[in-house]
């Protein structure tokens, strides 16, 4: 699965950001979480601009959630962490050499297909409640 580690700070981020009374910056996070500062700031933006987060800005300032933990789904973490929907097998990268010609035509593509559906349909079942329990 194409995860990286932004898809990990922005869970871990959402874990204590969630469980707190108050706003917690970005530099707080990092450095609780031991992270650079200014990737973490970059996923925290991305978060608030998908509505999953919410910034706050002053003195007091920093993020809380826009929505309550089990109303925001791991595919929609991963989706605004990585900038793109999670692919078990990213066919594209191979098009040039794949034997049969074309994407999709290969005797395991159902397979494939049918995994990252059963994926998909799994991270938007799935909510930051569920994974936090």
């Amino acid at each position: 699965m194409l995860l990286t580690r932004a898809s990990e700070y922005a869970l871990l981020s959402l874990d204590i950001i969630q469980a707190s009374s108050k706003p917690q910056g970005a530099e707080q996070l990092a450095t609780q979480l031991n992270i650079p500062k200014s990737f973490l700031a970059k996923i925290l933006q991305t978060l608030a601009k998908k509505g999953i987060l919410e910034s706050k800005k002053g003195a007091h300032g920093g993020f809380i959630m826009a929505k309550k933990s089990n109303e925001v789904t791991v595919a929609e973490i991963i989706l605004a962490a990585e900038g793109k929907a999670p692919a078990i097998f990213d066919c594209s990268q191979y098009a040039e050499t794949c034997p049969n010609g074309a994407i999709g035509t290969c005797n395991i593509s159902p397979f494939l297909a049918n995994f990252q559906y059963k994926i998909d349909t799994f991270l938007r079942e799935l909510t930051l409640e569920d994974i936090l329990k």
